[in-house]
């Protein structure tokens, strides 16, 4: 698989209009990255390497909704965690909860299955969807993901997003242990 080397430079160019707001908002809020560009992954077992290269553990990224869809979750995982949604219903409250149809996830996030990231957000101006973060991603120091398209990923400081990425795009996250 193809990795580029390790960059904190803005790209020459965009996939989507998602990365294109999340690098403008990452760079109005001087928030540092390091960002590697990759072969399209589709699965959590392939970003292994592209968390080797950035000294971070690319998180898993699922959309569930209720099943009348009023209310959607973006949940944030440790790579290896299994979603559980007995406990995640317990834990938040909710009543019975199923993974987001794809258009539904594009309509309210601008991704597809399997880019799913929490830099989205940034395209939920109703305020919607409710970040869920498990309490071992918020542990670490640095937190890795997409930028909404599975081509490009980068490392940021977790307390960046969660004390400045997350309240600028007025996403406030709740955080249980999954």
């Amino acid at each position: 698989m193809y990795i580029s080397e390790i960059t904190n430079e803005l790209p020459t160019s965009y996939t989507s209009d998602l990365e294109k707001r999340v690098y403008e908002k990452l760079n109005e809020l001087s928030i540092n990255f390091d960002r590697v560009d990759n072969d399209t992954v589709e699965a959590m077992e392939e970003c292994v390497e592209i968390s080797n290269k950035l000294g971070a553990e690319i998180r898993k990224t699922i959309i569930v909704c209720n099943e009348k869809k009023t209310q959607f979750y973006l949940i944030v995982l440790p790579a290896d965690k299994r979603f559980d949604s007995k406990v995640f219903r317990d834990k938040m409250g909710c009543s019975r909860v199923s993974f987001a149809k794809a258009e539904d996830m594009k309509e309210k996030l601008g991704v597809v299955p399997g880019s799913a990231t929490v830099m989205s957000v940034i395209n939920d101006k109703d305020g919607i969807v409710q970040v869920v973060i498990d309490k071992e991603v918020v542990d670490e120091e640095y937190f890795a993901c997409n930028t909404g398209e599975n081509t490009r990923h980068i490392r940021i400081k977790t307390s960046d997003l969660l004390n400045n990425f997350l309240v600028n795009v007025k996403h406030k996250p709740k955080i249980i242990e999954l």
